[in-house]
């Protein structure tokens, strides 16, 4: 790919460089443990990775972490896997996204809308109550240090309260959510044996009412290490027989108690997407969260208290958690429970609006879904305070880009994010001090030694190779629940380059020092030697207005053959005829390659994803290549089953 340098979309003005709180810091750390003052942001990361423990030594520091306990050495252990962080040191994650309580008791710690889009505000000393009043009750349940507490809720503000109330007193927080059918929940809450369930009778979404008390009655059937279950009537109903009700245990004025836990313990567990087998239940712990959260939000996100964050997500996604911790930050969190395009496609920017977001989150997905219907969000709303929007998901393509900047402002910070489940957090995307280039993340984080190697382990530069990470980070799972000897946490990692996280991704880092993203390792293209992410692929065809979303694997045949089919979703009243096939097998032959030209290019009625809408190309390829369904993808990590049905007879009558 070329790395010539073009003219930047955007360029952060010399006063928003001296603002930013990535500025400050760099300053700080020069002052006080030897970084460089000058370089900017490329020498501050080299720095960060090369004096990795005197970096995070200096984050702790700069945020005024509270360690009641303190630690012996930054890292007892660089080995990966098992590092260790911060031996010796205990602390409270809750205890910190409360703090700007003590200051800013009447200020909105969280805004809540639903789909009539009026926000209400929980204060920051609303929100310290409940969490002391249900801290209280769930010790008086017996929740102790290490138990699991379990949430089948929405994006709603009980969400948060039952998650810092659990963190405070030193339980495993983990959450699905309510559009996840019991079988998915259970492949997940099953792994880990909760003890205290919280659940909504139903949940509002697209201007209907989904009641789920039927499900909730199949998990509490089938969660026998149940003690409690806790019931938020969103829908107005009353609780079943033998469940608590959440208003009584959250009435108190209690302030809240926090156990404080060594660093290293287990703050919450996240699911991957496991399109085969179990999903891989992913601890991460409550100090290593918290410092990458606090570097991820307050330096890269540039949040403080003056701010407000939406990033529209579910309980089910990591990103829910992540906008949790903006609290850390003292930023006012924005929690939206609904569909992301009701009543039209441009609702998320009416929310922006209207909780006067300046950081709003969002995926590729929907930034290219505004833009293929003609969404004009300046046009038709105030965004003035919004600074910054960031997308994560999947890679925004160069057309994202453009329309954000045309769309909603010329001046506007546009941060493409990649990271994943297994870190909770970023391994590149935004810094506030840095230009943005079209199609491109602005940097590697700080802390993360982020490099693209070929398949020796030697570095490449402005060449496509494996996103591989060569120092630990914090957020990087202590284990896996239910993997005794870390055989399934080497495998998923670091089976490929010993001592080294193989993340998955296929990416280009720049001579500039910017990261490209094209898609997961595991189902990239290779003709001909030559390799190309099913992204580019993506971002080429969905230009097409016929072209409502698309999926391509490639398949090696037994006769040493590649057989690349291109399946096509197409928008309403568009026909596959030969004219649009030509268009798209010409989109491809010029925009990207003549040897990724499809060899069929198929209709199908939709494309099947995983439950946090990612495209599937794995199971796909699988089902292709006549692996049996149940063999080829775990059913309850998908979004519409009945999709496969196709590509499984495809299978069947394809020659």
């Amino acid at each position: 790919m070329s790395t010539v340098n073009p003219q930047p979309l955007w360029q952060p003005t010399a006063e928003r460089i001296a603002e930013a709180r990535i500025t400050r810091f760099q300053a700080w750390a020069a002052e006080h443990h030897g970084a460089p003052a000058d370089g900017g942001y490329a020498a501050l990361h080299r720095w960060s990775v090369e004096e990795l423990e005197t970096f995070w030594k200096a984050v702790t520091e700069w945020f005024d972490i509270r360690f009641t306990m303190p630690y012996e050495r930054v890292l007892g252990d660089r080995s990966m896997p098992g590092a260790r962080w911060f031996p010796g040191a205990t602390l409270n994650y809750a205890e910190h996204a409360l703090r700007a309580a003590d200051s800013r008791a009447d200020e909105p710690a969280l805004l809540h809308v639903d789909e009539t889009h009026d926000p209400r505000p929980v204060t920051w000393s609303e929100l310290r109550r409940q969490v002391g009043s249900l801290a209280a009750e769930l010790r008086a349940l017996g929740v102790r240090p290490g138990d699991r507490v379990s949430g089948y809720l929405p994006n709603i503000p009980e969400a948060v309260v039952a998650l810092l109330a659990t963190a405070a007193v030193g339980g495993v927080w983990t959450s699905c959510a309510p559009d996840f059918g019991a079988r998915s929940v259970l492949d997940r809450f099953q792994q880990v044996e909760p003890v205290v369930l919280f659940t909504v009778d139903g949940y509002r979404y697209g201007g209907k009412e989904h009641d789920r008390r039927g499900i909730v009655a199949e998990l509490r059937r089938e969660l026998p290490t149940l003690r409690a279950v806790v019931h938020i009537p969103l829908l107005g109903t009353d609780a079943p027989d033998g469940a608590l009700e959440w208003s009584a245990l959250t009435a108190a004025d209690t302030a809240p108690v926090f156990e404080q836990v060594p660093f290293d313990h287990p703050l919450w567990v996240l699911y991957s997407s496991g399109t085969t087998g179990l999903p891989k239940a992913i601890v991460q712990s409550q100090g290593g969260i918290l410092v990458e959260h606090l570097k991820q939000l307050g330096l890269h996100c540039d949040l403080g208290p003056e701010d407000r964050f939406f990033w529209y997500t579910s309980t089910g996604w990591m990103m829910w958690n992540f906008l949790v911790s903006g609290l850390l930050t003292g930023t006012t969190v924005v929690l939206y429970d609904g569909s992301p395009g009701h009543p039209d496609t441009g609702a998320q920017w009416r929310i922006a609006e209207r909780t006067g977001a300046t950081l709003y989150g969002t995926s590729a997905a929907y930034v290219m879904a505004c833009r293929k219907a003609g969404v004009h969000p300046s046009r038709d709303h105030d965004l003035s305070a919004v600074k910054c929007v960031a997308t994560t998901g999947s890679p925004l393509p160069p057309d994202g880009f453009r329309w954000l900047h045309d769309e909603v402002r010329h001046d506007l910070w546009i941060a493409s994010v990649s990271g994943g489940t297994d870190v909770c957090s970023c391994f590149a995307g935004a810094v506030p001090t840095l230009p943005v280039h079209v199609g491109e993340l602005q940097a590697p984080c700080l802390g993360t030694d982020l490099q693209s190697w070929d398949p020796a382990g030697k570095p490449l530069t402005d060449e496509v190779g494996e996103l591989v990470v060569t120092n630990p980070m914090p957020s990087m799972p202590i284990r896996f629940w239910n993997d005794p000897d870390g055989s399934r946490y080497h495998d998923s990692y670091f089976d490929t380059y010993p001592g080294v996280w193989r993340h998955g991704d296929w990416i280009t880092l720049t001579s500039r020092g910017s990261v490209v993203i094209h898609g997961r390792s595991d189902s990239t293209l290779n003709r001909q030697g030559v390799r190309m992410g099913s992204a580019d692929i993506y971002e080429a065809v969905e230009r097409l207005p016929e072209i409502r979303e698309s999926l391509v694997v490639g398949i090696e045949q037994p006769d040493g053959g590649y057989w690349m089919p291109l399946f096509v979703h197409l928008a309403p009243g568009a026909t596959l005829d030969d004219e649009l096939t030509d268009r798209i097998r010409k989109t491809i032959r010029t925009q990207l390659s003549p040897r990724h030209v499809p060899d069929e290019i198929i209709e199908v009625p939709g494309i099947p994803h995983t439950l946090t809408g990612k495209r599937i190309e794995v199971p796909v390829k699988r089902l292709l290549q006549g692996t049996p369904l149940e063999k080829a993808v775990n059913p309850g990590s998908i979004d519409n089953l009945d999709l496969l049905a196709h590509y499984q007879e495809l299978a069947r009558t394809r020659p």
